[in-house]
C-alpha cells in the first residue's frame, strides 16, 4: 500500500482546509472526525474518506476490517505519521481520520415524532458560541430523549471538530438544524403544538411548569442569554432556581437541567 508521505498532496491539502474552514466544509457536505472511539460510532455507510497514520495501519488493521471500511478503496489513505500529526485538530492524535457526510434534517422530520402521537422535547440555541457547549447539548439531548436541536445561523458551526469530539458519537444519532430564520421556525412549531419556553431569569421556577406535552426550551447565548428578540417569541419564560450568590448557570448546563426535568415529569406520568 502507497504511504503518502507529501503535505503538497492536494488529498492532504483539502483535509486540512476542511479542518480550519467552515465554509469549505458545508461546499463539501462533509466534516472531519479523528480518533477510535469516534469510529466506532461511524455510519459507514456515510463515510466518504478514512486517513490513518502509518502507525494507526499497523495498529488498527484488524479492527477496521471489522467494521466493514473497505480497505482497499481509493479513498481509504495511510499517511507518515509526522505528516498526520501536521493535519490533526487533537493535542494527542491517535491516527485515525474520517471525511463524513453532514447529515441532512428539516424541521418537519424533526417534527415527526408530534405526528406520530409523541409529547417531544426540543432544544433551540440562539447564539451559542462555544463549541464545547454546543458538543455537552448535542450529547445531553441524546440521554435526556430529545427529539431534535435547532441551532440559530449566528451559532458556532456544529460540524467543527471541538462540537464533534464533545458529542461523544451522538452528533450521529441526534436530529438538527441549522436554522436561517430562527423566529420563523419557532412560529412553525408554535403553528403545530409545541409550547415555548425562553430560559430566562425573569422566568417561572422550573419545577412547577407542566413540561408533559410538546415543549421547546430557547437557550440563549453564554454571556449575554437571550436577545429580546428571541425572548420575545417565548409562550413563557422559565428558570433554574438557583441558592447562594450564583446569577445564572452555563448554557449546557441550563440546557441539560431543562430538558431532563422535561424528560422525567414523562417517565414519571
Amino acid at each position: 500500500m502507497e504511504i503518502i508521505t507529501s503535505n503538497k498532496n492536494q488529498r492532504i491539502k483539502d483535509l486540512q482546509k476542511l479542518n480550519k474552514d467552515s465554509r469549505f466544509r458545508r461546499q463539501q457536505g462533509v466534516f472531519i472526525v479523528e480518533g477510535i472511539r469516534m469510529f466506532a460510532e461511524l455510519p459507514v455507510e456515510r463515510v466518504r474518506q478514512v486517513v490513518l497514520s502509518e502507525t494507526a495501519w499497523s495498529r488498527y488493521r484488524t479492527e477496521f476490517a471489522d467494521m466493514g471500511f473497505g480497505l482497499a478503496d481509493e479513498n481509504f489513505m495511510v499517511v507518515k505519521d509526522y505528516l498526520y500529526e501536521n493535519i490533526s485538530q487533537t493535542k494527542s492524535p491517535q491516527g485515525l481520520m474520517a471525511v463524513v457526510e453532514c447529515m441532512h434534517y428539516t424541521l418537519e422530520d424533526l417534527m415527526k415524532p408530534m405526528r406520530e402521537g409523541e409529547t417531544p422535547i426540543y432544544l433551540i440555541l440562539e447564539t451559542l458560541q462555544d463549541p464545547g457547549n454546543m458538543g455537552t447539548i448535542i450529547r445531553s439531548s441524546e440521554a435526556a430523549g430529545v427529539a431534535g436541536v435547532i441551532i440559530g445561523g449566528a451559532s458556532c458551526d456544529p460540524y467543527s471538530q471541538k462540537v464533534v469530539r464533545s458529542t461523544m458519537g451522538a452528533i450521529f444519532r441526534v436530529p438538527f438544524i441549522i436554522s436561517e430564520n430562527l423566529s420563523a421556525d419557532i412560529e412553525k412549531l408554535k403553528k403545530n403544538g409545541v409550547f415555548i419556553y425562553g430560559a430566562h431569569l425573569n422566568g417561572t421556577p422550573l419545577y412547577e411548569e407542566n413540561l408533559n406535552k410538546p415543549v421547546a426550551f430557547l437557550i440563549g447565548n453564554e454571556g449575554n442569554g437571550l436577545s429580546d428578540e428571541v425572548a420575545a417569541t417565548a409562550d413563557g419564560l422559565i428558570r433554574i432556581p438557583m441558592e447562594g450568590s450564583v446569577e445564572s448557570l452555563n448554557a449546557a448546563v441550563s440546557a441539560t437541567l431543562l430538558a431532563y426535568e422535561a424528560y422525567r415529569q414523562r417517565i414519571s406520568s
